[in-house]
């Protein structure tokens, strides 16, 4: 193997911005900033959710930021500080290092992810019900 998984996180977070769980917590909940939850929505029913934010799987994260994209979502289009995070900080490291080369100015994501947002006691809720 070239390059390991632990390799490329550590690569990606020496380029990009890492908020701390208490900076994040300063952040959430302002009308310029969109936290992002890239885990898996099995992940969401099992652990929760951060309120207020917006679902986007590790999957189709660059298709739903791409403007050119057929599946682009208008979320992606705003003027907003984007802080992504998933259940421990390392997919969300590779995502915010990947938004960043495609050009999205604002944006960065959680050490430790939605783990150590939950044992700081930050605010989080059960994942809304469809329907």
């Amino acid at each position: 193997m070239k390059k390991s998984v632990k390799s490329m996180v550590d690569d990606a977070m020496s380029v990009i911005t890492t908020y701390s769980v208490e900076d994040a917590m300063e952040l959430h909940g302002r009308d310029d900033v969109q936290f992002v939850d890239l885990r898996d929505v099995r992940e969401l029913e099992r652990e929760g959710v951060i309120p207020g934010a917006f679902h986007a799987p590790r999957g189709m994260l660059e298709f739903w930021v791409d403007p050119e994209s057929p599946y682009h979502k208008p979320v992606f289009g705003q003027d907003k500080r984007f802080v992504l995070f998933c259940a421990a900080g390392w997919r969300s490291a590779l995502a915010t290092k990947t938004l960043q080369d495609m050009g999205l100015p604002k944006v960065a994501h959680i050490d430790g992810g939605f783990s150590a947002w939950k044992e700081k006691g930050a605010p989080t809720a059960d994942k809304p019900k469809k329907g």
